[in-house]
């Protein structure tokens, strides 16, 4: 991947995994734990994104692209 598409791609996966998140959050305790693992997984994003990491934003990046 380019640093242009992950530039251009990681905010739309982001946003998708937070669309994502809110379906989970609207099945209560079921959603429980995809809940917890997705915004784990947005965190990491989120820092590596404010870091300029794009070490870590690649590996957010196929972590975001796994989430289902």
């Amino acid at each position: 991947m380019t640093t242009k598409s992950l530039a251009t791609e990681y905010p739309k996966e982001q946003a998708r995994v937070r669309r994502l998140l809110g379906f989970y959050k609207e099945l209560g305790p079921a959603g429980a734990f995809g809940v917890m693992s997705i915004e784990a997984i947005l965190r990491e994003a989120d820092r590596a994104s404010a870091e300029h990491d794009t070490v870590a934003m690649l590996r957010s990046f196929e972590a975001l692209k796994g989430c289902e």
